[in-house]
This record gives structure tokens, C-alpha cells and sequence, in this order.
């Protein structure tokens, strides 16, 4: 099956997570809904110092929103910062420094930034690919740590905030790479078998998916969407899957190619118009199955997943 999975996956890639897969969806997109004024509009964007993160703060700063830059690197975050700023001309950009991989440093941001900031729309962006499998100095595996338990916590920490802005929103930035893995609540922090890093991701990519329908199911009065950028050319991506960057290169999108979705969904009136919960690409509403994949969970699975997610993270809470 999973041989099956990647083989559809592949094509469908190549015809549509590409840079001419993007050019050609980009032929029906409506320019002005991405005309909006975001003065007074808090965003909170983790993994925001390079690639998608970055290139997305970008685009919002330059629409006048203010801009919360989370990072784990701090001359890498006031490196970008000062890209930013100046590329946008709005100096409302601001870094926090937090390890996404750390639930108590989560816990910590987030619930320091509510007291003191509002936030209107969260951009769940930092994402890990570790190849061999790493613990994290609180004891849990690094992919995991960062991709599935830190997107939870934060999210979580900020629901409340969330609730109390006008129009608010969570993007998460998921992967396509999702497509080839169905949920596996028996272990989630990969155990048992051999470890592979990039399945591991995608696993942790399914696992966000499932957790953005959770919270769209929980909480109406926040619009949650998740989405896949297609494939671009990245730090990240030239880093953690060096082959497959070797082979595409010239195939890739830009990274602003790749973050356009993100921006369309975090300042758009046309993306809230769409319900709350679904996954995206390229502006569009797409399934989160292959066909014939036998990839779909229960949804008993899908409740051990946030209640599992939920008593991990109450561990860690300060």
C-alpha cells in the first residue's frame, strides 16, 4: 500500500506541487482578494526567519499588519526582521524567541504574549525533518516535539486570545507529504520499527490535519484551516531532503510561490467564506485522501490523537 501511495503521490507532485503546478492554478486566482489593509490586525507566525515563514511576514507587513516573528535563532530572527522591515516599510515587526521542539518555552510564550499582545490570526509554520531519530532535552523525539505537540500547545494556549479578536484565524502549514500516511495513534513518537525522518514528518503533517478539523469541530468561532504549499525551494527543504532538492531544483517554487496560500488564507475575505476546518492548495479546498489510499481514520482514532495531545501537554504546563 504505502508503495502504492507514493507512486500516486509522486505524479500527482509533478503535475501539481511544482512551479508550473502553481503558475497554472495561479491563472484563476482573484488578485483583489489579496488587496486588504491589515493595520490593526495582529499575526503570530512561527518559523518566521527563512523560507515560507519569512516570505509570508513579508507579504502581511507590507499589507500593514503587525507581525510576530517566533523563532528559535535570535540573530537569524533580527536578521529577517530587519529584511522585513525594511522591504515593507512597517517597522511594527517584533521577534520571540522560543524552541518550538520545547512544550515549556511554548507554554511559556504563549501565555506571556496573551497578557501583553492581542493576536488575530496564528500561522503554525515552524516545522522540523530530523533524519535520525533525536530526543529532545524534555525527553521526546524531536519531529514530533516540534511538528505535532508544539503546533498543539501553542494553538491551544492561544485559543482563548483567539477568541477574543474580531475575525480571527489559525493556518497551519502542513505538506502534501501527508497523503502517504494514515494516522497512527499507537505510536506517536516512532518506537517501534526502523525510523525514517521524512515519514515521520508526514506522519506529523497527517497528524495536523486531523488536529485542524479537531479544533474547527470544537471551536465555531475561530476559522482553522491547514494547507500545503506545494514544493519549494527552501532552506529546509535543500537541508533535510538534500536528494530530493538535488533532482528538483529547477522545478521547485519560489519561496513566495509556496507561501501565497498561507497569505490568502491569514488576510482574505474569500478564504473565511470557506468553512472552517478544510485543507488547501493553491487557494483551493482539496481532499486530504489519494484515492483508493485507505488512508482515512476513525473517529475514535482521531479523539486518542487530541486526548493523548492533551494530557502530554498539561505535563509540561508551568
Amino acid at each position: 500500500m504505502s508503495f502504492y501511495r507514493n507512486a500516486v503521490w509522486f505524479l500527482k507532485g509533478l503535475q501539481e506541487y511544482t512551479k508550473s503546478g502553481y503558475e497554472a492554478a495561479a491563472k484563476h486566482f482573484v488578485s483583489s482578494d489579496l488587496e486588504v489593509n491589515l493595520s490593526g490586525r495582529s499575526f503570530v507566525i512561527t518559523g518566521a526567519n527563512s523560507g515560507i515563514g519569512k516570505a509570508t511576514a513579508n507579504e502581511i507587513a507590507k499589507r500593514g499588519g503587525t507581525v510576530h516573528l517566533v523563532c528559535r535563532n535570535k540573530s537569524r530572527a533580527e536578521e529577517a526582521r530587519k529584511d522585513i522591515v525594511e522591504q515593507s516599510e512597517n517597522e511594527n515587526v517584533h521577534v520571540h524567541i522560543v524552541d518550538m521542539s520545547s512544550p515549556r518555552q511554548v507554554w511559556e510564550f504563549a501565555s506571556a504574549f496573551s497578557q501583553n499582545h492581542s493576536v488575530h490570526v496564528l500561522i503554525n509554520n515552524a516545522g522540523c525533518m530530523v533524519n535520525q531519530r533525536e530526543l529532545t532535552d524534555e525527553g521526546l523525539e524531536k519531529n514530533f516535539a516540534t511538528n505535532t505537540l508544539g503546533t498543539f500547545i501553542l494553538t491551544t494556549a492561544l485559543i482563548p486570545a483567539l477568541k477574543n479578536s474580531q475575525d480571527p484565524r489559525v493556518v497551519t502549514v502542513s505538506s502534501g507529504g501527508m497523503l502517504v500516511q494514515k494516522l497512527d495513534v499507537e505510536d506517536l513518537q516512532f518506537e517501534k520499527g526502523t525510523f525514517d525522518g521524512t515519514m515521520a514528518y508526514a506522519q506529523n503533517k497527517r497528524q495536523q490535519v486531523v488536529m485542524t478539523e479537531q479544533w474547527a469541530a470544537q471551536h465555531k468561532e475561530i476559522h482553522f484551516s491547514s494547507m500545503h504549499p506545494g514544493w519549494a525551494d527552501t532552506p529546509a527543504v535543500q537541508s533535510s531532503m538534500p536528494d530530493f532538492h538535488a533532482k528538483m531544483k529547477n522545478k521547485l517554487r519560489t519561496e513566495a510561490q509556496g507561501a501565497d496560500t498561507v497569505v490568502w488564507l491569514a488576510v482574505s475575505d474569500a478564504a473565511v467564506r470557506q468553512p472552517s476546518g478544510l485543507f488547501f492548495q493553491d487557494r483551493k479546498a482539496v481532499s486530504t485522501h489519494l484515492p483508493l489510499a485507505f488512508s482515512r481514520s476513525s473517529p475514535a482514532e482521531e479523539a486518542k490523537l487530541m486526548s493523548t495531545l492533551e494530557q502530554l501537554a498539561e505535563k509540561f504546563k508551568p
